[in-house]
């Protein structure tokens, strides 16, 4: 019977330096790997050149490598690229690259479906199958970067967590695939391209900020209005403005990082007087920035996105309050990869080796 291979990339360094001593080997073989698997993204032993060949025998002996593959890359008029991830058990997921005249950002996934249940998010329509590891974060940002260089002739220049999934729900796997992406060993990108977006868990909110963080963070709210939020997402019942202000104000405390507060303003749901006036109000307590995001439809009605005059009253109450506000076009609606549409149609297949 065939033994059961370890995925190898769950190993720490020191892990796989005893690994190669336990087997008689120099220890310094486990920085090589090391470095094969987090800094030149390597999906083969065999491509591990300064490994003899009975060491890369020996890695294939009691380890595998479960690398994601671009199972459909789909390429917008504006030059968006959405990719169809398939995962070493089978299902999908959506990560995107959005190239504008100065930067390319990598917009990632964190779960396989989402634990949430925003109304308005494609994504949220289906079942969270399960988390994503670090690695498959990590894979998602390594292929951008390669599609960014191979299209675009530039490196990936930002990474924002606002894929499939809500990233708070996956925190510690989304450290460790930030640790890793930021790491010299891994991809040594800087912190302060990473944005991490959420829909305001407040509890983890308060716990990553404890470490200090060194990246950005944005929080989806729509609305300042309590019950208004609470019929948008349902779940944020459980978190109230006043816990999640509370918990953004220590994040400052602790990163003295602007939070950024996501908006998309509807037609009939928050495009009133008193929507702009809370807004305006719950910015104020804490230093913060607002993306008002236009809305991509995703098949329901009750969702339109609210008229440009509206908008237009939303940007002046916000600037003459002294906070900044920038206005988010869609990019990449033609191939249903703008915010909020992401949902892996085909995800959910598993193969026949493995169940969910």
């Amino acid at each position: 019977m065939e033994k059961a291979r370890r995925d190898i990339r769950v190993l720490s360094l020191d892990e796989l330096r005893h690994f190669f001593t336990s087997h008689s080997a120099p220890a310094f073989k486990g920085n090589q790997v090391y470095e094969w698997l987090w800094s030149k993204g390597t999906h083969d032993f065999l491509g591990m050149t300064n490994l003899s060949k009975s060491h890369r025998s020996l890695l294939e002996e009691y380890f595998v490598i479960n690398h994601i593959a671009v199972e459909k890359l789909q390429r917008s008029d504006d030059g968006t690229i959405k990719n169809a991830i398939r995962l070493h058990d089978g299902y999908l997921v959506e990560s995107v690259l959005i190239p504008t005249d100065t930067r390319s950002t990598a917009c990632v996934s964190s779960q396989v479906g989402c634990s949430l249940d925003c109304h308005f998010c494609a994504t949220a329509k289906l079942k969270r199958m399960r988390n994503l590891n670090p690695d498959e974060i990590y894979d998602q940002v390594v292929e951008i970067d390669k599609q960014s260089q191979l299209y675009y002739n530039r490196p990936l220049t930002n990474i924002v967590f606002m894929g499939m999934g809500e990233p708070l729900m996956n925190y510690k796997n989304t450290l460790a695939a930030i640790d890793k992406i930021t790491s010299p060993d891994g991809l040594g990108m800087s912190p302060k391209r990473i944005t991490v977006s959420t829909s305001g868990i407040t509890k983890i909110i308060r716990e990553i900020s404890e470490h200090n963080p060194k990246f950005k963070l944005a929080v989806s709210l729509h609305s300042a209005i309590e019950e208004t939020r609470n019929r948008l997402m349902p779940f944020t019942k459980s978190f109230p403005l006043n816990q999640l202000l509370e918990a953004l104000k220590y994040w400052y405390e602790k990163t003295k990082s602007k939070i950024t507060f996501e908006v998309v303003v509807w037609k009939g749901i928050n495009d009133k007087q008193a929507d702009i006036d809370a807004l305006v109000s719950y910015c104020k307590q804490v230093p913060s920035k607002v993306n008002l995001i236009e809305y991509n439809a995703i098949g329901d009605d009750q969702f339109v996105q609210a008229s440009p005059e509206v908008i237009s009253e939303y940007t002046t109450a916000l600037e003459n309050n002294r906070i900044s506000v920038t206005l988010r076009r869609s990019r990449g609606k033609d191939i249903d990869a703008a915010c909020g549409q992401l949902r892996a149609e085909h995800r959910v297949k598993v193969s026949k080796r493995q169940k969910p």
